[in-house]
C-alpha cells in the first residue's frame, strides 16, 4: 500500500482498469492538473499504462491528455470562461474586491490582471484618481464612462472568452512600464506555489509581477489547494493575498508556514 503526500488518496497496488479509471477520476475532481509521474507513482504502474488509461478516460470526453498528463476539461471549460467564473462564489467576490481596493492609494498606478474576482477589484475602485494598466477587456469595460480613472489596454492577442489579451504585444508593453501594485487573480494556489489551467496566459502574468513594485493575489477559497496544468510562481514572489473568510483552516496554516501575509474579507 503507498501513501502519498499532498491531496492523493491511498491507493492499493494491482488495481484493475475500472479501478484506475476511477482513481484516476478521484484525483481530477480535487485538481486541474495531474502528472504522468504522479499517477505512475500513485498507481504502481508503468507510464505505458497510464497512457492507455488516459486515452480511455479521453474517450468519455471527460478527461483531456495533455503534455505530462491530464486535465479536466470540465475544469478547464470554466476556468477559460469568464461568464461561469462571474457567478462562481460572487458574493465573497465583491468583499475580497472592496477589500483589495481599500489599499489602493489615490495618485498610484495599478496593474489589474484578468479574471471575475479582479474585475470586482475594479468595480470598487471605479472614479478614483488612478492609473489603471490592464490586460483585461471587462476590466477595461467597468471604466468606460469614468473621467476620474486613466486606463491603459496593453494590446495583444484577444482571448475571446476570457477577454484577455496576451502574446508578445502585451509582454513588451508591459517591459516598458512600471507600476506601484499589481492585483493579479490566479487558477490555483497551493504548497507549491501559484499555477493557472492556461499556458497562454502564464508569460503576461509574470510580467506584470515584473514591472510591479507589489504583487497583490485576490483568490476566493476555491482556488485554494488547487494545483492547475501551469505553475506561474512561488509563494514568496508574493507580498500579500487577499481570501474570504471561509477559506479553510488547513489553507491558512500553510499560508502562516510559508510566511505569506493575507487578509480575509
Amino acid at each position: 500500500m503507498l501513501k502519498l503526500a499532498g491531496n492523493y488518496s491511498t491507493v492499493f497496488f494491482n488495481m484493475n482498469q475500472v479501478e484506475r479509471l476511477r482513481y484516476i477520476q478521484e484525483v481530477l475532481s480535487r485538481q486541474d492538473f495531474v502528472s504522468l509521474e504522479d499517477l505512475c507513482a500513485g498507481l504502481d504502474v508503468s507510464r505505458a499504462t497510464v497512457r492507455r488509461d488516459l486515452i480511455e478516460l479521453e474517450r468519455s470526453r471527460n478527461t483531456r491528455r495533455v503534455h505530462g498528463g491530464a486535465m479536466s476539461t470540465s475544469s478547464r471549460e470554466e476556468a477559460l470562461d469568464f461568464m461561469r467564473l462571474s457567478v462562481s462564489c460572487h458574493e465573497e467576490k465583491i468583499r475580497i474586491g472592496r477589500t483589495a481596493a481599500d489599499l489602493v492609494q489615490d495618485g498610484q498606478t495599478i496593474i489589474l490582471g484578468g479574471g471575475s474576482t479582479v474585475a470586482e477589484v475594479a468595480r470598487c475602485l471605479l472614479s478614483r484618481p488612478i492609473q489603471i494598466i490592464t490586460n483585461s477587456i471587462p476590466v477595461a469595460q467597468v471604466f468606460w464612462e469614468c473621467r476620474q480613472t486613466e486606463v491603459t489596454l496593453t494590446g495583444g492577442y484577444l482571448y475571446p472568452r476570457l477577454g484577455i489579451q496576451f502574446g508578445p504585444i502585451c509582454e513588451r508593453m508591459l517591459q516598458s512600464v512600471s507600476a506601484d501594485l499589481a492585483i493579479l487573480g490566479i487558477g490555483g494556489i497551493s504548497e507549491d506555489g501559484l499555477s493557472d489551467s492556461s499556458s497562454l496566459v502564464m508569460a503576461s502574468i509574470r510580467a506584470m509581477m515584473k514591472c510591479a513594485r507589489r504583487v497583490i493575489i485576490v483568490a476566493d477559497h476555491t482556488k485554494f489547494g488547487k494545483n492547475a496544468m501551469i505553475h506561474v510562481a512561488d509563494l514568496d514572489e508574493l507580498n500579500q493575498i487577499i481570501s474570504d473568510r471561509e477559506l479553510a483552516a488547513e489553507h491558512r496554516q500553510l499560508l502562516d508556514d510559508q510566511g505569506v501575509d493575507y487578509l480575509l474579507a
